[in-house]
């Protein structure tokens, strides 16, 4: 059995209490066989045979995705993608490229961490105001709603809205007179969110879902707003008690979820660190804030181990807040929520 069959029937299995040795087994293997992240390792100096806890694991700066391509491979099993995922950003920036061994695992990774969450696909109906991941093309984000469309079965043949408001309000609503007893979600950019209830400021006609699901993001088209200036807002034109957040992006292949008041919960396959923002090397599973580590366990065929731009806040609950972004970071399209 190859070390990738065997792992992902490990993963499928996965539990908090097993998270931090199958991780060490990846790190050991994409250590060998991942070349920009060998490469970053050895200017280090890192010797991977050493390396006995996850702490103790360096972690790849994610702008490596903008310039390599983060692919693990061993010799003789070199792929190509089978589809590339980038970033959002402006004309003038690099887009981030996530190379796609296998896209069914995505699809089935993303299916299982919302289900945990939210319960099976099929009793959702889900609308989207996605405009410029759209636009954009080739993005993680619309690629898994797509995804969650298809699996749920619900029989809407449109689902995106570009920018056609009234279009969505009458698919709300016929989502709601059709099928009662599915519950409806709305998962929107933020700023396209905020377009549409500025489309109908008395919001006679909005449709009430039973969530929204805000993946940030303001790119250059409104002011930043806090999290609770934002919700708020959010809130009081859909009549929502809460409005529920997704955290990911392009380079990793997990999600978390939040229920509410910006609280994302990260599934066993996503684990979050924090770490001292002037210190690379400073990873913590105590640290109450600080900028934010991911191990994407998922992320077997590129590499597990990044250090993000974000900021974040941990609760002894286990959830986290995302803060915003350290300083000369690019602007990119997902949770760019400032303190």
């Amino acid at each position: 059995m190859s070390f990738r069959t065997d792992y992902l029937s490990d993963l499928d299995r996965l539990t908090p209490a097993t998270a931090e040795a199958l991780a060490l087994r990846l790190f050991r293997h994409q250590a060998a066989h991942c070349a920009p992240y060998r490469q970053w390792l050895q200017a280090l100096g890192c010797r991977p045979a050493q390396v006995q806890r996850l702490l103790e694991v360096p972690f790849l700066p994610i702008e490596f995705f903008k310039t390599q391509d983060v692919v693990t491979a061993e010799p003789g099993d070199a792929w190509p993608p089978a589809q590339v995922f980038r970033s959002s950003g402006t004309t003038q920036q690099q887009r981030s490229r996530h190379l796609v061994r296998d896209p069914a695992l995505y699809h089935r990774h993303a299916a299982r961490i919302f289900e945990q969450q939210y319960g099976s696909l099929t009793g959702w109906t889900f609308l989207a105001l996605l405009p410029s991941y759209l636009e954009q093309g080739e993005s993680s984000l619309v690629d898994m709603v797509e995804y969650f469309v298809r699996a749920s079965g619900q029989p809407q043949s449109t689902a995106f809205f570009l920018r056609n408001h009234a279009a969505l309000l009458a698919a709300m609503q016929q989502a709601k007179r059709e099928q009662p007893a599915r519950k409806l979600m709305l998962i929107g950019v933020t700023y396209a969110l905020l377009d549409l209830l500025a489309a109908y400021p008395d919001h006679p006609a909005l449709p009430l879902p039973d969530a929204v699901l805000e993946t940030g993001g303001m790119k250059g088209r409104r002011r930043e707003m806090i999290r609770e200036e934002l919700h708020a807002e959010l809130m009081a034109g859909f009549s929502q008690a809460v409005i529920h957040s997704e955290y990911g992006m392009t380079e990793l292949l997990s999600q978390a979820y939040s229920p509410g008041h910006g609280r994302f919960y990260a599934p066993p396959a996503l684990q979050i660190l924090l770490r001292e923002p002037t210190d690379p090397f400073s990873p913590s599973f105590e640290r109450s804030a600080g900028a934010i580590n991911v191990v994407d366990l998922a992320n077997i065929d590129s590499c597990a181990f990044l250090e993000t731009r974000d900021l974040g806040r941990r609760h002894p609950d286990g959830s986290f807040e995302v803060l915003g972004r350290l300083d000369n970071s690019d602007i990119r399209g997902c949770s760019q929520l400032a303190s």
